[in-house]
Protein backbone atom coordinates (compact mmCIF):
# COMPACT_ATOMS: atom_id res chain seq x y z
CA UNK A 1 0.00 0.00 0.00
CA UNK A 2 1.41 3.38 -0.99
CA UNK A 3 2.52 5.82 1.67
CA UNK A 4 0.19 8.49 0.26
CA UNK A 5 -2.83 6.20 0.63
CA UNK A 6 -1.79 5.33 4.19
CA UNK A 7 -1.66 9.03 4.97
CA UNK A 8 -5.14 9.53 3.51
CA UNK A 9 -6.49 6.62 5.56
CA UNK A 10 -4.86 7.97 8.73
CA UNK A 11 -6.63 11.28 8.12
CA UNK A 12 -9.89 9.40 7.52
CA UNK A 13 -9.53 7.64 10.88
CA UNK A 14 -8.93 10.91 12.74
CA UNK A 15 -11.85 12.57 10.92
CA UNK A 16 -14.02 9.61 11.94
CA UNK A 17 -13.20 10.14 15.62
CA UNK A 18 -13.86 13.87 15.27
CA UNK A 19 -17.13 13.15 13.47
CA UNK A 20 -18.31 10.91 16.32
CA UNK A 21 -18.19 13.72 18.88
CA UNK A 22 -20.28 16.23 16.91
CA UNK A 23 -23.02 17.76 19.11
CA UNK A 24 -26.02 16.05 17.48
CA UNK A 25 -24.34 12.64 17.77
CA UNK A 26 -23.40 13.10 21.43
CA UNK A 27 -26.83 14.44 22.39
CA UNK A 28 -28.61 11.57 20.65
CA UNK A 29 -26.61 8.80 22.30
CA UNK A 30 -26.87 10.58 25.65
CA UNK A 31 -30.61 9.86 25.66
CA UNK A 32 -29.76 6.16 25.34
CA UNK A 33 -27.08 6.36 28.01
CA UNK A 34 -29.71 7.56 30.51
CA UNK A 35 -31.33 4.11 30.31
CA UNK A 36 -28.16 2.21 31.22
CA UNK A 37 -27.19 1.21 34.73
CA UNK A 38 -23.83 -0.34 33.87
CA UNK A 39 -20.88 1.32 32.22
CA UNK A 40 -20.39 -1.64 29.89
CA UNK A 41 -23.93 -1.16 28.57
CA UNK A 42 -23.19 2.50 27.81
CA UNK A 43 -20.07 1.46 25.91
CA UNK A 44 -22.02 -1.12 23.90
CA UNK A 45 -24.61 1.54 23.04
CA UNK A 46 -21.80 3.55 21.44
CA UNK A 47 -20.53 0.47 19.63
CA UNK A 48 -23.95 -0.25 18.12
CA UNK A 49 -24.31 3.40 17.10
CA UNK A 50 -20.98 3.20 15.31
CA UNK A 51 -21.91 -0.04 13.54
CA UNK A 52 -25.19 1.43 12.27
CA UNK A 53 -23.50 4.66 11.25
CA UNK A 54 -20.73 2.89 9.34
CA UNK A 55 -23.12 0.48 7.62
CA UNK A 56 -25.23 3.31 6.19
CA UNK A 57 -22.21 5.36 5.19
CA UNK A 58 -20.65 2.43 3.39
CA UNK A 59 -23.77 1.42 1.44
CA UNK A 60 -24.79 4.95 0.44
CA UNK A 61 -21.21 6.07 -0.13
CA UNK A 62 -20.38 3.14 -2.41
CA UNK A 63 -23.53 3.68 -4.48
CA UNK A 64 -22.63 7.30 -5.20
CA UNK A 65 -18.96 6.50 -5.71
CA UNK A 66 -19.89 3.92 -8.33
CA UNK A 67 -22.10 6.37 -10.21
CA UNK A 68 -19.42 9.02 -9.65
CA UNK A 69 -21.83 11.62 -8.45
CA UNK A 70 -22.52 13.51 -5.25
CA UNK A 71 -25.79 13.56 -3.33
CA UNK A 72 -28.09 16.43 -4.43
CA UNK A 73 -28.20 19.29 -1.92
CA UNK A 74 -31.95 19.05 -1.41
CA UNK A 75 -31.73 15.33 -0.63
CA UNK A 76 -28.71 15.82 1.64
CA UNK A 77 -30.41 18.57 3.66
CA UNK A 78 -33.63 16.55 3.90
CA UNK A 79 -31.65 13.65 5.39
CA UNK A 80 -30.10 16.10 7.85
CA UNK A 81 -33.61 17.27 8.75
CA UNK A 82 -34.41 13.69 9.82
CA UNK A 83 -31.76 14.05 12.51
CA UNK A 84 -33.64 17.00 13.99
CA UNK A 85 -36.88 15.03 14.06
CA UNK A 86 -35.09 12.11 15.69
CA UNK A 87 -33.53 14.34 18.36
CA UNK A 88 -36.92 15.76 19.31
CA UNK A 89 -38.41 12.26 19.46
CA UNK A 90 -35.55 10.94 21.60
CA UNK A 91 -35.84 13.93 23.92
CA UNK A 92 -39.58 13.54 24.39
CA UNK A 93 -39.36 9.77 24.95
CA UNK A 94 -36.53 10.29 27.44
CA UNK A 95 -38.65 12.77 29.39
CA UNK A 96 -41.62 10.43 29.36
CA UNK A 97 -39.53 7.45 30.45
CA UNK A 98 -39.39 8.84 33.99
CA UNK A 99 -43.13 8.42 34.37
CA UNK A 100 -42.93 4.79 35.42
CA UNK A 101 -44.92 2.98 37.98
CA UNK A 102 -42.98 1.93 41.05
CA UNK A 103 -43.77 -1.63 42.06
CA UNK A 104 -43.74 -2.27 45.78
CA UNK A 105 -43.13 -5.69 47.22
CA UNK A 106 -45.21 -6.53 50.28
CA UNK A 107 -44.18 -9.60 52.20
CA UNK A 108 -46.79 -11.79 53.79
CA UNK A 109 -46.11 -14.71 56.04
CA UNK A 110 -47.99 -17.22 53.90
CA UNK A 111 -46.98 -16.08 50.39
CA UNK A 112 -44.13 -13.56 50.82
CA UNK A 113 -41.64 -15.78 49.01
CA UNK A 114 -43.97 -16.09 46.04
CA UNK A 115 -44.27 -12.33 45.83
CA UNK A 116 -40.53 -11.79 45.97
CA UNK A 117 -39.86 -14.36 43.29
CA UNK A 118 -42.46 -12.84 41.00
CA UNK A 119 -40.96 -9.37 41.46
CA UNK A 120 -37.46 -10.67 40.82
CA UNK A 121 -38.60 -12.33 37.60
CA UNK A 122 -40.39 -9.22 36.34
CA UNK A 123 -37.42 -7.04 37.23
CA UNK A 124 -35.03 -9.39 35.43
CA UNK A 125 -37.19 -9.53 32.28
CA UNK A 126 -37.62 -5.75 32.34
CA UNK A 127 -33.86 -5.27 32.53
CA UNK A 128 -33.24 -7.61 29.60
CA UNK A 129 -35.92 -5.86 27.54
CA UNK A 130 -34.45 -2.45 28.37
CA UNK A 131 -31.00 -3.52 27.20
CA UNK A 132 -32.37 -4.89 23.92
CA UNK A 133 -34.31 -1.68 23.28
CA UNK A 134 -31.28 0.50 24.10
CA UNK A 135 -28.97 -1.34 21.73
CA UNK A 136 -31.59 -1.45 18.98
CA UNK A 137 -32.24 2.25 19.45
CA UNK A 138 -28.50 2.98 19.30
CA UNK A 139 -28.23 1.06 16.04
CA UNK A 140 -31.19 2.95 14.55
CA UNK A 141 -29.76 6.30 15.66
CA UNK A 142 -26.49 5.39 13.98
CA UNK A 143 -28.27 4.43 10.76
CA UNK A 144 -30.08 7.78 10.62
CA UNK A 145 -26.91 9.72 11.38
CA UNK A 146 -25.13 7.73 8.69
CA UNK A 147 -27.72 8.78 6.13
CA UNK A 148 -27.44 12.40 7.18
CA UNK A 149 -23.64 12.39 7.05
CA UNK A 150 -23.27 10.47 3.81
CA UNK A 151 -23.36 13.51 1.52
CA UNK A 152 -20.34 15.19 3.11
CA UNK A 153 -18.43 11.91 3.33
CA UNK A 154 -18.98 11.17 -0.37
CA UNK A 155 -17.48 14.57 -1.26
CA UNK A 156 -14.50 14.00 1.05
CA UNK A 157 -13.93 10.54 -0.37
CA UNK A 158 -14.17 11.61 -4.01
CA UNK A 159 -11.63 14.36 -3.35
CA UNK A 160 -9.21 12.14 -1.41
CA UNK A 161 -8.97 8.89 -3.42
CA UNK A 162 -8.40 7.79 -7.00
CA UNK A 163 -10.51 4.63 -7.31
CA UNK A 164 -13.70 3.03 -6.04
CA UNK A 165 -11.92 0.38 -3.97
CA UNK A 166 -9.82 3.06 -2.28
CA UNK A 167 -13.03 4.96 -1.62
CA UNK A 168 -14.59 1.91 0.03
CA UNK A 169 -11.50 1.46 2.19
CA UNK A 170 -11.56 5.15 3.08
CA UNK A 171 -15.17 4.90 4.27
CA UNK A 172 -14.48 1.77 6.33
CA UNK A 173 -11.49 3.38 8.05
CA UNK A 174 -13.53 6.52 8.65
CA UNK A 175 -16.24 4.28 10.11
CA UNK A 176 -13.72 2.55 12.37
CA UNK A 177 -12.78 5.97 13.71
CA UNK A 178 -16.40 6.84 14.44
CA UNK A 179 -16.96 3.51 16.20
CA UNK A 180 -13.97 4.00 18.49
CA UNK A 181 -14.80 7.66 19.02
CA UNK A 182 -18.41 6.98 19.97
CA UNK A 183 -17.52 3.96 22.13
CA UNK A 184 -15.21 6.18 24.19
CA UNK A 185 -17.75 9.01 24.22
CA UNK A 186 -20.66 6.91 25.48
CA UNK A 187 -18.42 5.35 28.10
CA UNK A 188 -17.58 8.79 29.46
CA UNK A 189 -21.21 9.97 29.18
CA UNK A 190 -22.41 6.84 30.97
CA UNK A 191 -20.31 7.46 34.09
CA UNK A 192 -22.63 10.01 35.81
CA UNK A 193 -25.71 7.93 34.98
CA UNK A 194 -24.14 4.78 36.42
CA UNK A 195 -23.01 6.62 39.56
CA UNK A 196 -26.48 8.14 40.07
CA UNK A 197 -28.36 4.90 39.32
CA UNK A 198 -29.05 4.26 43.01
CA UNK A 199 -30.21 7.82 43.65
CA UNK A 200 -33.65 8.25 42.07
CA UNK A 201 -33.66 12.03 42.46
CA UNK A 202 -30.34 12.70 40.75
CA UNK A 203 -31.06 10.09 38.09
CA UNK A 204 -34.40 11.75 37.32
CA UNK A 205 -32.81 15.20 37.02
CA UNK A 206 -30.07 13.93 34.68
CA UNK A 207 -32.58 12.11 32.50
CA UNK A 208 -34.90 15.11 32.26
CA UNK A 209 -31.99 17.45 31.56
CA UNK A 210 -30.70 15.19 28.79
CA UNK A 211 -34.17 14.80 27.28
CA UNK A 212 -34.79 18.53 27.39
CA UNK A 213 -31.47 19.33 25.70
CA UNK A 214 -32.17 16.76 22.98
CA UNK A 215 -35.65 18.14 22.24
CA UNK A 216 -34.56 21.79 22.21
CA UNK A 217 -31.46 21.11 20.10
CA UNK A 218 -33.57 19.07 17.68
CA UNK A 219 -36.00 21.97 17.22
CA UNK A 220 -33.10 24.38 16.68
CA UNK A 221 -31.54 21.93 14.21
CA UNK A 222 -34.74 21.78 12.14
CA UNK A 223 -35.24 25.54 12.27
CA UNK A 224 -31.69 26.19 11.13
CA UNK A 225 -31.98 23.78 8.19
CA UNK A 226 -35.51 24.71 7.20
CA UNK A 227 -35.53 28.48 7.64
CA UNK A 228 -31.94 29.73 7.80
CA UNK A 229 -30.46 27.40 5.17
CA UNK A 230 -33.61 27.41 3.04
CA UNK A 231 -34.67 23.76 3.00
CA UNK A 232 -38.37 24.67 3.29
CA UNK A 233 -38.05 26.88 0.19
CA UNK A 234 -36.42 23.98 -1.68
CA UNK A 235 -39.32 21.71 -0.79
CA UNK A 236 -41.78 24.22 -2.22
CA UNK A 237 -39.95 24.67 -5.54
Amino acid sequence: MEASLLSVLAVAFVLGIKHAIEPDHVIAVSTVATQTKRLGNASLAGLFWGIGHTATLFVVGMVFLLVKNGIPEKVAMSLEFLVGIMLVYLGVTSLRSRKKRHIQVHEHEHDGELHKNAFSHVQSESRKHLQRVSYGKSLLIGLVHGLAGSAALVLWTMAAVNSVWEGGLYILVFGAGTIIGMLLTTTIIGIPFVISAKNAGISRVLTQLTGGISAVFGLYYMYNLGVVEGLFRMWLQ
